[in-house]
């Protein structure tokens, strides 16, 4: 099939050939993360970001979506298929029968969520809470590949519960000695972010 940017052809293959589809997100509605166990690891603990979550400031946003704005229109101007995903309330506190909280993240960074590998779409799980329903974003656009390209596939990653026993407090913490850290790692008692 010969591309055309009105029609889905999902096909990547390399990271060097020309691009010519791609999602480019928003920042609408983007939220600072509530403290949550996956967050421990990634705020250092004399951060002033510490104990900070809830919406974005509204000057943010609105610059950030002028920045995503300009980079999908220079994209286009160059030929290039942009499709962007539908924003969901992020505001909303995020809510499963193993954990709570106080709102989601945004739809900012697609390539965190979905990863192109030939004629298929990998949608990856999130370590954070607040990024549970983010996946829900790319939905529309991933039901119009299907119905557009009869070659797509969309394969996604086994969710998580991200129950408080999922996690190890500490993991990272400094407080911890490379003599415990090597016995960790040689019983395999690893934990990804």
């Amino acid at each position: 099939m010969k591309w055309s940017p009105e029609r889905t052809q999902v096909n990547s293959w390399n990271e060097w050939d020309p691009l010519k589809h791609v999602i480019v997100g928003y920042a609408t509605d983007c939220h600072i993360p509530p403290p949550e166990p996956a967050l421990e690891a990634k705020v250092p603990e004399d951060s002033d970001m510490r104990g900070q979550w809830g919406k974005r400031p509204q000057d943010m946003i609105d610059r950030g979506n002028e920045l995503l704005d300009a980079f999908a229109e220079m994209l286009r101007g160059r030929g290039i298929r942009v499709d962007r995903p539908t924003p969901i309330d992020f505001s909303q506190p995020v809510v499963t029968p193993d954990f709570e909280t106080g709102s989601g993240f945004g739809c900012m960074p697609p390539r965190d969520v979905l990863l192109t590998v030939g004629n298929e779409i990998l949608e990856a799980t999130m370590s954070y809470r607040c990024r549970w329903f983010e996946y829900l974003c790319y939905r529309p656009l991933l039901t119009r590949y299907w119905e557009e390209d009869r070659n797509f596939r969309h394969e996604a990653a086994p969710k998580p519960r991200l129950a408080d026993s999922d996690y190890r407090p500490d993991y990272l913490s400094g407080n911890i000695s490379i003599e415990t850290r090597l016995e960790w790692t040689a019983e395999k008692y690893f934990v990804t972010t």
